[in-house]
């Protein structure tokens, strides 16, 4: 009406509008990775002090990587509030330069071939993921997904849906590292600067489970739900690959990596299920990954700074005594991983098993109801690792070489303890989390699914 003054926004011809929204599905991701990315650039100042300090060889210097942090930062924030699928690719590259940068510059190990495997598995996927876009233009004539939506794609027989779907989701599930796509993450994880890999686990890989719920969910709910069945075995396999294989590990970032890969299953199930409480649960799971394996990242990069680069679980033990504020915000991060009460991980596991169960009732199907049953069962892995973990690291007999640990500064620990103390609050009062979450997904799919 008169007086009413549109907000600005850029638009180019045949590209359409770029704008951003925040909603149900999109405001969890956008609050946790805002979150993550001020508290961890905080972290890294005593880090990367660390790391510049100790290293064998000159390194750049802090100007050149909180340059890269904040289009990192940048990049993932513009891909979650996206609203046009160019703009959303432009974003979702955009992750891609700086965190290649970070690894090939301040990593460890063999940096400059890890960071090359790490460009060209998840560019390779951004490629694939490019060609559905691309796709869907050609047939639409418009990247626009609210315009998108309202033309019902996965019904006109003149697109090839399968085709395209297939495209995006593989894609996607690089950047998630769903098994058998997974091969570069547990070096990339392990080898990147600690402060990036607290970033890359708990906020950017989830982003790939944002993408298949705006874009394919969306866009193909039908083709999505033939195909949800084969997704809920590939995303089983995923959660106990990664369980078993974080079990195996005694490198702390890398055993830390294997966890995020089975964190990413549990998401690929909740969508899967394509059920509204699956979703809901799909949603918190990201919040409840982030907070509790930012954590865990930045535990191991504490070790590492107070223990002169010690990542070995076999070489610690007792570290409770030295590091009490450090073994409390561990113990935190873990049990909220694990998903047990009050902790955030709960509220995320117990809605996304709902709606697993859920499917398997209203489609009146014993074969979803066993895999529903295996989902579960598959949990105890993510128990069975945690627990561990906590036993071999902070308890037991105090090693002589790890006598002079101590907890380290605030900037390091006290990050730390927010994320850890949020984990709870948010498990004790979900509601907000709960009410965005179930807002979208009740109004992308009815309460059968």
């Amino acid at each position: 009406g008169e007086g009413v003054v549109e907000p600005p926004y850029i638009e180019a011809p045949v590209i359409g509008p770029f704008r951003m929204t925040l909603d149900g599905l999109s405001a969890p991701f956008y609050f946790t990775i805002a979150l993550l990315s001020a508290l961890i650039a905080i972290y890294s100042i005593p880090y990367m002090k660390h790391r510049i300090e100790e290293a064998e060889e000159e390194l750049p210097g802090y100007g050149a990587y909180y340059a890269l942090y904040l289009i990192y930062a940048a990049g993932m924030l513009g891909a979650v509030l996206a609203t046009n699928l160019l703009e959303f690719y432009i974003y979702f590259e955009l992750m891609l330069i700086p965190s290649f940068l970070h690894i090939a510059m301040w990593g460890y190990g063999n940096r400059g071939r890890i960071a090359l495997m790490y460009f060209l598995w998840t560019h390779a996927g951004a490629i694939l993921l490019l060609v559905g876009i691309l796709s869907i233009k050609v047939y639409t004539g418009t990247f626009v997904l609210p315009d998108l939506l309202k033309m019902n794609l996965d019904q006109i027989a003149a697109i090839p849906v399968r085709w395209i779907v297939l495209a995006l989701a593989i894609g996607l599930f690089v950047k998630m590292a769903v098994f058998g796509l997974h091969i570069w993450l547990p070096y990339a994880h392990a080898e990147a600067p600690t402060p990036i890999s607290a970033l890359l686990s708990p906020a950017m890989i989830g982003i790939g489970g944002y993408a298949i719920a705006r874009i394919v969910v969306e866009l193909f709910p039908h083709t999505f739900f033939d195909v949800s069945g084969y997704l809920i075995i590939l995303a089983i396999v995923t959660m106990a690959y990664g369980g078993l294989m974080a079990l195996t590990q005694d490198d702390f970032k890398r055993f830390l990596a294997y966890s995020s890969i089975s964190q990413m299953g549990y998401i690929l199930l909740g969508l899967a299920a394509f059920h509204v409480y699956g979703l809901t649960g799909s949603i918190i799971q990201y919040v409840s990954h982030g907070f509790g394996k930012a954590v865990l990242f930045m535990t191991a990069g504490v070790i590492i700074m107070e223990g002169h680069g010690l990542r070995s679980i076999a070489r610690m033990g007792g570290l409770a005594k030295k590091m009490p504020l450090t073994a409390i915000a561990a113990f935190m991060g873990f049990l909220t991983i694990a998903g047990i009460p009050p902790w955030l991980g709960f509220q995320a596991e117990w809605p996304l098993f709902l709606g697993v169960f859920g499917r398997a009732f209203s489609r009146v199907s014993t074969y979803d109801f066993l895999l529903g049953v295996v989902a579960l069962f598959t949990t105890t892995f993510t128990v069975a690792y945690a627990v561990w973990t906590i036993r071999r690291v902070f308890f037991g007999g105090l090693p002589g070489h790890l006598e002079e640990m101590h907890d380290p500064p605030w900037t390091a620990i006290g990050p730390m303890l927010i994320l850890a103390v949020l984990s709870v609050l948010f498990g004790i009062y979900p509601e907000p989390l709960i009410r965005l979450a179930y807002g979208f997904a009740s109004s992308l799919l009815s309460p059968g699914g």
